[in-house]
């Protein structure tokens, strides 16, 4: 008797889940339509809606047109739960609201240089705090804070193994969440931009994220889900040798991706400033022009590579990434040119957030979460 009704509650929480998948991802829809596409009895359906409308998770919309019978009630799934996102950066902090859908709906980025010390975990814990108030949004209704860093971190994502662009070597979530009155969960910076890039994408299943920011990196994702590699270091496409010999990488290795395609390569000719760099570079400017000849030479090889080790779409992300729109075509005709096997780039992208990526992605792990246990 007690393992049918263990079995009965899971299966309840099943078709619960379901529904509530269900209208996640569509637009409001009939109780009628949910039973018929799901293959669920409408007593089934019915009761489910009722307990998830019970918990504020779903709302009605309205009516459909009649067809004759009695006018259907629209449904939908209720986003008003929240998530805050953190980028944290060797000399900013970046801060993101997203709703439930995923939709940025407030952001700030405040120059905060990274200190491993309280003091500095007590003030991002004042960022966030201040956040909160100025988007004036239910405390009760926040799910979590995601918190994206530059460096590796182990299986259970609360320790960091690795980090040389900021000074948190063996740091811990409790750093943060000592001050952060919320659920902490901390992200690799690329992985949480590359989970950002495919979180509303279902005809995308496999995607290689190259993010160009000041440091270089990235991230596999396989079936939806990132692949993090035996010891949690996949994605350090940074840190691949395209250069014999040559430049020093802050890493200490020589000729490393990072060396010659980081965001800064670019911004460091414009004080920093990438968006001038690419202003410049639609005048033809000659350094900026210059220097973005010979940036490219070495992104398409490592485009390329990755193309011939995934066999899937790549994806340009990070400060430079986002400006690339415009060269997109002559990039994937200069890549086109060296693939041995097909004769377009069109497997090329561009990111589609241009503005606190990492930031959202850290902040849909709660969201993620949160679908995963209704």
């Amino acid at each position: 008797m007690a393992t049918s009704r263990v079995n009965s509650i899971e299966v309840r929480k099943i078709n619960r889940n379901a529904i509530y998948r269900f209208l996640y991802k569509h637009d409001p829809i009939s109780i009628q339509e949910i039973a018929q596409t799901l293959n669920m009895s409408l007593p089934t359906v019915t009761q489910n809606l009722k307990e998830l409308q019970e918990r504020d998770l779903i709302i009605e919309t309205g009516l459909f047109e009649s067809t004759g019978g009695r006018k259907a009630k629209a449904i939908t799934y209720n986003c008003l739960k929240y998530a805050i996102g953190l980028d944290i950066t060797r000399n900013h902090v970046g801060i993101v609201l997203i709703d439930l859908s995923g939709k940025l709906l407030n952001n700030v980025r405040k120059q905060y240089p990274f200190v491993n010390s309280k003091t500095y975990f007590a003030g991002v814990g004042n960022l966030v705090k201040l956040f909160i108030e100025e988007c004036k949004i239910d405390s009760s209704r926040i799910l979590g804070v995601g918190i994206a860093l530059p460096a590796i971190l182990s299986k259970d994502k609360q320790i960091v193994n690795y980090a040389t662009v900021i000074d948190f070597q063996e740091g811990n979530v409790k750093a943060f969440s000592e001050f952060i009155p919320y659920p902490c969960i901390l992200s690799n910076d690329a992985n949480a931009a590359g989970f950002a890039e495919l979180w509303d994408e279902d005809n995308i299943q496999n995607v290689v994220y190259l993010s160009l920011n000041n440091s270089v990196g990235g991230s596999i994702i396989i079936g939806k889900n990132i692949y993090s590699g035996q010891n949690q270091r996949s994605g350090e496409f940074g840190h691949m040798t395209i250069v014999r010999d040559g430049r020093t990488c802050y890493c200490g290795q020589k000729g490393c991706v990072d060396a010659y395609c980081s965001a800064k390569i670019l911004s460091d000719s414009t004080n920093g400033n990438i968006a001038e760099f690419f202003r410049l570079l639609r005048l033809e400017s000659g350094p900026q022009k210059a220097l973005w000849d010979e940036y490219l030479t070495h992104l398409i090889v490592i485009i390329n590579n990755l193309r011939m080790l995934y066999d899937c779409n790549v994806i340009l992300g990070g400060y430079a990434g986002a400006y690339m729109d415009e060269y997109l075509e002559y990039l994937r005709e200069l890549v086109s040119r060296k693939n041995s096997f097909e004769v377009d780039g069109s497997y090329l992208h561009v990111c589609k957030y241009k503005l606190e990526a990492t930031a959202v992605g850290a902040a849909l792990q709660h969201v993620e979460s949160f679908i995963n246990n209704v």
